[in-house]
C-alpha cells in the first residue's frame, strides 16, 4: 500500500481492529497481570474496546479525525478510569489534536500523531525507556514506523517493522524488573515475567498486520 492518505473510515477501520485484538488477547492479559499486579488489565481491555465499537457504532456525522480520536479517547476515560485506560485516553486525545479539522491524514502526520501519544504518555505515567512499562515496546515500535516513513517505506511495511520492534522492546526488557507501578512493588520477583503493558502493545499492533 503506497503512502497515500487515509480517510475517517480507514481509521475506523484501524480502531476496530484494535478492538478485536483487545478483545482477543483479554484473558492473556489478565493471566500476565495476576504474576505482577491485580489482574484487571484484560477486563480494562474489553471495556476499552466496547467503549470505542460503541462509539463507533452509534454513528458519527462529521468526518474530523483529529475529532474522532479524541472522542474515543475520552470515551476510554469514561468507560475505563484505571491506569490503563487514563494512559490511553490521553493519548488518544493528545493524538487526535494533532490532526484536528482533518477530513484526511498521510502517513507522516501519522508519525506526528504517535510521537505525540508516547509523549503524552511518559508524561502521564512518570515512566522512563528501561522502566519496564508499555514505553519500552510502544516507544521503539513508533521510531520504527517513522524511520521507515521517512525511508519512504510503504504503510503496511512500516507496519510490520512496528511489530518487530515492540516484540524486541518486549523481550529486552522481561529479564528485568519492574520500576514503576503496581508491579514495583514485587521488586525482584518481576524480573523474567512479561510485562502487561508491553504486552498490550504487541497485541494491539499485531492486529493491525493485515
Amino acid at each position: 500500500m503506497p503512502n497515500n492518505n487515509f480517510g475517517l473510515e480507514s481509521v475506523k477501520s484501524v480502531f476496530r481492529k484494535a478492538c478485536s485484538a483487545l478483545r482477543e488477547n483479554s484473558d492473556y492479559l489478565i493471566t500476565l497481570d495476576q504474576a505482577l499486579g491485580d489482574g484487571d488489565l484484560g477486563l480494562t481491555a474489553r471495556k476499552i474496546a466496547d467503549a470505542v465499537e460503541s462509539y463507533i457504532d452509534s454513528g458519527i456525522s462529521q468526518d474530523d479525525i483529529g475529532k474522532f480520536v479524541m472522542t474515543a479517547g475520552m470515551k476510554i476515560n469514561s468507560a475505563a478510569p484505571s491506569t490503563m485506560g487514563s494512559l490511553l485516553a490521553i493519548a488518544l486525545m493528545k493524538a487526535g489534536s494533532i490532526t484536528k479539522d482533518r477530513s484526511e491524514i498521510d502517513a507522516a502526520q501519522i508519525t506526528a500523531m504517535l510521537r505525540a501519544a508516547v509523549q503524552s504518555i511518559q508524561e502521564k505515567g512518570k515512566a522512563n525507556l528501561g522502566d519496564k512499562t508499555m514505553l519500552d515496546a510502544l516507544h521503539p515500535a513508533v521510531e520504527a514506523y517513522a524511520n521507515a516513513i521517512a525511508s519512504g517505506e510503504e504503510v503496511k511495511r512500516a507496519v510490520e517493522l512496528m511489530i518487530a520492534a515492540a516484540e524486541k522492546g518486549l523481550e529486552q526488557v522481561t529479564p528485568q524488573r519492574n520500576k514503576v507501578g503496581r508491579a514495583s512493588w514485587q521488586g525482584e520477583r518481576t524480573e523474567g515475567k512479561i510485562d502487561p503493558g508491553c504486552a498490550l502493545v504487541v497485541a494491539i499492533l499485531k492486529g493491525l498486520s493485515d
